[in-house]
């Protein structure tokens, strides 16, 4: 198995351009709540800013459906490579896979069913536009979105940006591909790393201007709505907490117990560096250093257990960003229900489940992965892309929990694999 680099830019930039979006989120709603006291007939300068506001969001969103289809067709792809050939990965890899698959669907569930105890979107004055006309507003059947899954062209999926259709042809490409012989299999994999680099460079300069699209779609939400957008957004982030507490507090713990027989509050100890560090920076492969020489040093499970469990677990699980993302994209959906008549029903939050299951396995490689997949996940629902700035303007807070959830889950995963494979933990 061999690893991707993580992509993106480093540990500064990642603090400097988190601010700078909280610095545009409060400016923005300073701005537009005073274009908002103008009345519903502003002055013609005020009128002129607003559409220009208009025109920015409108085209950073053409800029990043520009970027989805491709950027998820390689990040996929890639990110199988990285996992290796099914055959080679052996007893060790099988039950690793299998508590990553497992615990991203307890996680995304965990999160599916506080959004809908909680309703956070329900009544909320959001004013991010309206479903287009053209948009399906009846919900298909539960073989429907099953067949939706299976593209029966895939250059088609890819110019509707159909995100279901390109998950399934990308993660049966990438296992295709480790499956070639050496000799071909080699080139493809430098080609598919490299298109995925190059879409993350494209991303990186794309994602460069969001600070100006996160303050333009702000500004024009608060103008609309007198600023009534905080009380919904402030339950959604509380929606999110709760749901990575239950996770991260309950069953993690219960699986640690049950797996390993490790004591969750010793185990936290020895990895509470890993997890400091994970909080800090927001970024799992940043954290990988010190999340090996915790459970390796600190917490006794082999190398050669550490060495193949953090690093595929830096690649592929993200629990708490699965659920973050089914806790968002249901809250935007409740709020269209509300707004525009569309239908959130069960079968629309399987798409939700199976998406952000699959999805994740691709996506700890990508600059704003949390932006990112959150358009996955609209796109596959049909629904528009604007709730995903205003999401991620109060991304920051969100970020560095989640990603400290993910490290808690690779390290909980290393303890279990190592208990089955007849090494339990060992805390100093």
């Amino acid at each position: 198995m061999s690893t991707r680099p993580p992509a993106g830019p480093g540990r500064r930039s990642r603090w400097s351009s988190h601010w700078t979006v909280l610095a545009s989120l409060a400016s923005g709603i300073v701005c537009g709540v005073l274009l908002g006291r103008l009345g519903a007939h502003p002055p013609a300068p005020a009128a002129a800013l607003l559409g220009l506001f208009d025109f920015v969001a409108e085209l950073f969103l053409r800029l990043l459906k520009m970027l989805v289809a491709p950027l998820v067709l390689f990040s996929i792809m890639a990110g199988v490579c990285a996992v290796g050939d099914p055959r080679e990965l052996g007893r060790i890899g099988g039950r690793t896979f299998a508590y990553y698959i497992v615990t991203s669907a307890l996680a995304i569930l965990t999160g599916l069913a506080l959004v809908n105890l909680i309703r956070p979107g329900v009544g909320a004055e959001l004013h991010i536009g309206e479903i287009p006309p053209e948009m399906p507003g009846h919900a298909e059947g539960m073989l429907g979105i099953f067949k939706r899954l299976v593209p029966d062209n895939v250059f088609k999926a890819l110019a509707e940006a159909d995100m279901l259709q390109i998950i399934t042809f990308a993660l049966l490409a990438g296992f295709a591909l480790t499956r070639l012989p050496e000799r071909h299999r080699r080139p493809l994999a430098d080609l598919v790393n490299g298109a995925f680099e190059l879409m993350t460079r494209l991303a990186g300069l794309v994602l460069g201007v969001l600070p100006v699209a996160v303050f333009a779609l702000v500004a024009r939400v608060a103008a609309r709505s007198g600023g009534e957008e905080v009380r919904p957004l402030v339950l959604y982030m509380l929606t999110v907490v709760g749901g990575l507490a239950i996770h991260g507090l309950v069953t993690l713990p219960l699986v640690l117990r049950l797996f390993s027989g490790t004591s969750p509050a010793v185990w936290a100890r020895t990895v509470a560096p890993a997890l400091m560090t994970a909080f800090s920076t927001s970024s799992s492969s940043a954290t990988l250093p010190v999340t090996l020489e915790s459970v390796e040093e600190r917490g006794g499970v082999p190398n050669r257990i550490a060495s193949f469990v953090l690093p595929l677990g830096a690649t592929i699980n993200m629990d708490g960003t699965a659920l973050y993302e089914c806790v968002g994209t249901i809250f935007l959906a409740q709020y269209y229900a509300t707004a525009s008549g569309y239908e959130l029903t069960l079968g629309r939050q399987l798409v939700v489940v199976i998406t952000a299951l699959l999805a994740s396995i691709g996506a700890a490689g990508i600059p704003s992965a949390g932006l990112v997949m959150m358009t996955i996940i609209l796109k596959a629902l049909d629904l528009p892309l604007e709730g995903a700035l205003l999401i991620l303007a109060v991304d920051r807070p969100l970020d560095m929990l989640r990603t400290a959830t993910n490290v808690w889950s690779d390290t909980v995963g290393a303890a279990v694999v190592s208990s089955m494979e007849g090494s339990p933990p060992r805390p100093a």
